[in-house]
């Protein structure tokens, strides 16, 4: 494989765990080894395994996701003494029964199983997919499970942030676009110094989110100075098109660096920033996608003009982000007299 792997042990209780390189599974301690049975298997299964984790998934957190789920199952499968053409559908279903993971989790398990038996197919290593038959647990999203901010506490936030310095004015701008574009957080750590530019009727944020999606959103007229205010206190005004619109500091010295945010330092400045106001941490960056998509919907914007801002491909996913209900099941669990 071209990819460095990194030689780790994923446990059942490890598989939900972030990681920064993909996870290996060998009983051989073969450094990116091929899992065992793959590699029994021969060149064609060789060749699957190599065509669908790097050739199929561009995604590199579906990538990792996907793998890790794979290499898990070949470890379960081989302790049971069978080789790629033995694992039956029985195989595959008792394995997800013994799983203690949300039924989501399992989903995704499933999912990864099936498209990489359907590539062993294609490839003529196995004859059917033995995951193809296996049906997952009935999965019913009604509301998501991503905690709403307030617009209150939102407004709090906001006031509390010390604009005497760059860093100050870059951490208001970045939760301003989050508040006031409803932007996922890694497509702001994607922003580059021209996503942010006048188009002559207005200024505009262009995002290139996940999916290889490329949106643009006007930005309102508060929104904009805060986001000029930053460029201008960071030096910024100037610089190279293709540099990263929001940067990192040099430890604690309040100077820019050429680095970009990452989502995880995004999502790091977000959570001590709720500290010193003394809100929640169960809150998060995607809390504020939650209120304005709530807000709007509230206000009588029609769900397609919202679906349009979230960047959602389908209607059903905005109205998880919709908390409306929840305040009227709050109001009728509040009327019971006993």
């Amino acid at each position: 494989m071209n990819d460095k792997l990194t030689q780790a042990s994923v446990s059942q209780a490890e598989f939900g765990k972030p990681s920064n390189s993909l996870p290996v599974v060998s009983t051989k301690g073969e450094v990116g080894a091929l899992p065992a049975l793959v590699a029994e298997a021969g060149a064609a299964a060789h060749f699957a395994w190599e065509e669908f984790i790097y050739g199929k998934l561009r995604n590199p957190h579906t990538r990792a996701a996907y793998e890790r789920a794979i290499r898990q199952f070949m470890v379960h499968c081989e302790a049971l003494g069978k080789d790629l053409q033995q694992i039956s559908p029985r195989d595959v279903g008792s394995y997800l029964d013994g799983l203690r993971y949300a039924v989501a989790t399992k989903k995704l398990i499933l999912s990864a199983l099936r498209h990489f038996f359907d590539a062993l197919v294609t490839r003529h290593v196995v004859i059917l997919n033995p995951a193809a038959s296996v049906r997952a647990e009935r999965l019913q999203v009604i509301e998501g499970k991503t905690p709403e901010i307030s617009i209150e506490q939102a407004r709090m936030l906001m006031r509390s942030m010390d604009t005497s310095h760059a860093v100050g004015l870059r951490d208001r701008a970045i939760v301003g676009i989050l508040i006031y574009t409803a932007a996922r957080v890694g497509a702001i750590a994607n922003l580059r110094r021209c996503d942010f530019y006048d188009s002559r009727e207005q200024y505009c944020l262009r995002f290139h989110e996940k999916g290889g999606k490329s949106r643009e959103i006007p930005v309102r007229h508060d929104l904009r100075l805060m986001i000029q205010d930053y460029l201008r206190a960071g030096g910024l005004n100037q610089a190279d098109k293709a540099s990263p619109l929001f940067r990192t500091t040099r430890r604690r010295s309040r100077q820019l660096t050429e680095n970009p945010l990452t989502s995880d330092d995004i999502g790091r400045m977000v959570k001590r920033r709720l500290y010193e106001v003394g809100l929640s941490l169960r809150l998060s960056p995607h809390s504020f996608r939650v209120t304005t998509i709530t807000d709007l919907l509230t206000q009588g914007v029609p769900l397609e003009d919202v679906q349009n801002l979230a960047g959602h491909a389908d209607p059903r996913t905005t109205r998880l982000y919709d908390r409306r209900q929840r305040k009227v099941t709050r109001n009728i669990v509040e009327r019971i007299s006993i």
